[in-house]
């Protein structure tokens, strides 16, 4: 079988776009005004999300992520409180994208930063973490990594700490959690080892891996080498999910591409593939030629 393509949030296109709002219009609102505008962005962006697995569904895309930002303020009470009338409308959204095939995950923000030296930081980091599992239990998603929330190893150098905060995590949050390689502060071996140590998956991203190794190539046998690893880390191996993206100004570049024109040849073999370059659904378009390819590799060695 050739590997899935997700869609990353949004689309190019008119299709998939989501309300926000920022902390300072919002304070502006009395109390009353408050709830009301989260209300609005909440209803409308339910009804995105509603809009996105139709779009999903017709393209043949089977994996998608969610903003992490799609029900803002939703961490305070005042989000919580105007999310509890709309929780059976996120109910039915989730029942849908299960009827459908449709895998629903989430890569919280920056902020969160489960290693660093700051009792603060951890602790909003927890906060964030734990408004994404409720996110996902409102859409009823499974506890496990097909339904993961995924972050970076954080603070370099502080690997017994991330792991000893895993491992306190409650249920909703760490039956779900899965740890990504960086450019920087961890590099592909190195989460893999802490996702070893702490039983969580690991998400391997090649674009990642060769910013980090400063390789130049992702035909580098230890791409092949960390994909394979990597799986080792997932209690359901066909769950799998790598990143990919191409650097904008030269191979090396951090920054993403608008397209994907360079794959690994080793991602045939992975189950699940998010596609995180700038012009998203188009960008999945272009790779259907690869899948296909893929796919054809695949049934000559199946004969």
């Amino acid at each position: 079988m050739s590997p899935e393509l997700g869609l990353v949030c949004i689309t190019v296109s008119k299709d998939v776009r989501y309300r926000t709002v920022t902390r300072k219009r919002l304070l502006e609102q009395s109390d009353a005004g408050q709830r009301k505008l989260l209300e609005d962005i909440y209803r409308d962006n339910i009804q995105t999300l509603d809009g996105a697995l139709q779009y999903c569904q017709r393209e043949g895309i089977r994996l998608y992520r969610m903003p992490s930002s799609i029900f803002p303020f939703f961490d305070e009470d005042v989000g919580r409180e105007v999310m509890q009338p709309l929780a059976p409308a996120l109910a039915r959204t989730g029942a849908r994208a299960t009827a459908q095939g449709l895998r629903l995950v989430m890569h919280p923000d920056q902020f969160v930063v489960l290693s660093s030296d700051s009792p603060d930081v951890v602790a909003n980091s927890v906060k964030i973490l734990q408004m994404h599992a409720d996110i996902m239990e409102l859409l009823q998603q499974p506890r496990s990594p097909w339904a993961l929330l995924e972050i970076h190893g954080g603070k370099s150098g502080r690997s017994d700490e991330l792991v000893a905060r895993i491992a306190d995590l409650p249920d909703p949050i760490r039956l779900r959690l899965c740890l990504e390689n960086d450019e920087y502060a961890y590099g592909a071996a190195q989460i893999h080892a802490i996702c070893m140590r702490s039983g969580v998956p690991m998400i391997f991203d090649a674009h990642h891996h060769v910013v980090h190794a400063k390789l130049a190539s992702y035909d580098d046998p230890s791409v092949a080498e960390m994909l394979a690893r990597a799986r080792e880390t997932w209690t359901v191996p066909e769950h799998q999910l790598v990143h990919i993206s191409n650097g904008r100004e030269h191979f090396n570049d951090r920054q993403h591409a608008d397209l994907i024109t360079t794959m690994p040849a080793s991602y045939a073999a992975a189950p699940w593939i998010e596609i995180e370059a700038k012009l998203k659904e188009d960008a999945i378009a272009g790779l259907r030629d690869w899948k296909a390819v893929q796919a054809g590799h695949a049934a000559v060695v199946g004969c």
